[in-house]
């Protein structure tokens, strides 16, 4: 986590270094960030090592916590860097699902100075790396020697460019708006409070609508709706 969080630093240094701006971050929109802490405690939370079902509880948990991801990104794919971060989790994800956890591999660990310390702490969500593993290249292979010491794939390296390079983009203010209304069945309320794309049909949408006196019967707060028969708006029920 250590890591990360330098990273995204240093792309918001780079950001303003260039001449951006941290209050471009208040601008941008992120759906759906609620899955993301949830997808975190997922990979957080150690399984120990024991029977077959803490191993598949284990898989479970980390194949959980990269889909909540994926839909967090897909979500918000109009993001800078949003293809990096998904091609990013699709690896691990691939990597976790057809090996039942995360490999690691020894030599990548005895580079990054853990003696063995990453497998140990998270128990059944990461092994060691044997011939029976697929996708090895895409595996925990990548070192990163003290002081952080950690071993990371290349999944991981792309996830955390595409998320370096959103934040340098935001703080530099060249980033496409976030938007994503919601929808219709989540609108909770109506009438002349909802977005004029859901009170009027299309060919209605950004233009003045002329109501005929007969065409429309207002109401108490002076809703209309469509009208089937003539195509005028008519009040609400």
């Amino acid at each position: 986590m250590a890591i990360v969080l330098l990273i995204l630093a240093l792309a918001v240094l780079a950001g303003i270094l260039s001449g951006g701006s941290g209050r471009f971050l208040e601008r941008l929109r992120v759906h759906w960030w609620g899955l993301a802490p949830i997808a975190l405690v997922l990979q957080a939370v150690p399984v120990p090592v024991g029977s077959a079902q803490r191993a598949g509880l284990a898989a479970a948990s980390l194949v959980s916590s990269y889909v909540l991801l994926l839909a967090v990104v897909a979500v918000n794919r109009r993001v800078p860097g949003a293809a990096l971060m998904a091609a990013g989790l699709t690896m691990n994800l691939a990597v976790v699902a057809l090996n039942g956890g995360m490999p690691v591999g020894r030599d990548a660990i005895r580079v990054a100075g853990s003696d063995g310390v990453i497998v140990i702490e998270d128990g059944a969500k990461h092994h060691l790396m044997s011939d029976d593993d697929v996708l090895r290249p895409l595996a925990d292979v990548v070192p990163v020697p003290p002081p952080f010491g950690v071993v990371l794939s290349i999944g991981d390296v792309l996830l955390y460019g595409g998320m370096a390079w959103w934040c340098f983009a935001v703080t530099r203010g060249r980033f496409r708006e976030n938007i994503r209304p919601p929808a219709r069945r989540f609108l909770m309320y109506r009438g002349k409070h909802a977005p004029e794309s859901y009170r009027l049909p299309a060919r209605y949408r950004g233009t003045a609508v002329r109501v005929p006196a007969e065409a429309a019967r207002w109401g108490s707060d002076g809703g209309f709706r469509h009208s089937r028969r003539e195509g005028a708006p008519e009040q609400q029920s």
